[in-house]
């Protein structure tokens, strides 16, 4: 048997254990537990909703297809790969649809590749900002993000921007 497959039935029991010596009343505990829980889930689900209606709205319109095609030339022109623009753009939304995007970009291009590369670089990087702050902003009752949203999204762009550096000077 592998050492894994022991760590959580161990970590129960360790649990259980010390809750039985503190003389702790476990099911009432547990049963607080989960309702603490549902009140939470009650509580982030319209946030939760919103967000994945508001992602698939994104890529059913193709909208990101369309801003990709018109800011090609621009791209071009700063020598940035326009095939990673869908990536840079629906990471802060979404880390499952940045996945989908970046192990298409994989396929087309390869791992090895300036394209794959950067792709990597800018997943393994970026955060799912805009997801973040709405979950968690959400679930704790604060309204106002003030400078959250801003410096989530500096910090993306600055990391896309460290990214294509760090290409560029591995690959030279």
């Amino acid at each position: 048997m592998n050492i894994s497959n022991l760590i959580l039935p161990l970590i129960v029991l360790i649990i259980v254990s010390y809750a039985i010596y503190k003389k702790v009343d476990l099911l009432n505990v547990f049963i607080d537990g989960v309702k603490e829980g549902i009140e939470m889930s009650l509580q982030i689900f319209p946030t939760i909703l919103a967000m994945l209606v508001a992602i698939n709205v994104l890529l059913k319109s193709n909208l990101i297809l369309d801003l990709t095609s018109l800011l090609n030339p621009i791209f071009n022109y700063l020598h940035f790969p326009s095939e990673i623009l869908p990536l840079a753009i629906l990471k802060p939304i979404s880390g499952s649809t940045s996945l989908i995007v970046m192990n298409d970009l994989l396929k087309t291009y390869g791992a090895e590749s300036y394209i794959g590369y950067l792709a990597s670089i800018i997943q393994g990087s970026t955060d799912t900002t805009i997801y973040i702050l709405s979950l968690y902003f959400a679930s704790v009752g604060i309204k106002k993000t003030r400078y959250a949203l801003k410096v989530g999204l500096l910090s993306d762009l600055i990391t896309i921007i460290i990214a294509i550096i760090v290409v560029n000077l591995l690959l030279i």
